[in-house]
């Protein structure tokens, strides 16, 4: 099971993956979709919190970012092919970091499978928390 997921392919890193899947393509014409303005800054609050509670959106920036080592990023996925085990991709409706149809095409596409889609933003272990255990539990 994967949330949200960067889905790489077999040699691809972090960094190629942003643009070998299109993905700034795919939110600006999520964000023109929505009526967002595509060019605006992003922030953590527009991106991650949009549709969390105030006081647990709150909760989560008193956190602070975490430092985000760069090794995801430089060195390629080593694996030839994806697991050969049962996999699950769940998207977020509401997700502006990986837009819906974008999350969905690429699990179709670097998968084979559908993705199974859920109510929440990026952070839908936080938006939709509820609803997401049911699906897990099922």
């Amino acid at each position: 099971m994967v949330l949200a997921p960067m889905i790489p392919l077999p040699g691809e890193t972090g960094s190629q993956w942003w643009e070998r899947t299109g993905h700034a393509e795919a939110r600006r014409t999520a964000d023109l979709r929505a009526g967002r303005d595509p060019d605006a800054e992003a922030d953590l609050e527009t991106l991650f919190l949009h549709d969390l509670p105030p006081d647990l959106a709150e909760a989560a920036l008193l956190h602070g970012e975490c430092d985000q080592a760069s090794t995801p990023f430089d060195q390629p996925w080593p694996a030839p092919a994806w697991p050969d085990v049962p996999t699950r991709v769940i998207a977020f409706r509401h997700d502006r970091v990986f837009p819906l149809e974008f999350q969905r095409r690429l699990s179709r596409d670097r998968l084979g499978i559908l993705a199974d889609q859920l109510d929440g933003s990026h952070v839908g272990i936080l938006s939709n928390a509820v609803e997401l255990t049911r699906y897990l539990v099922r």
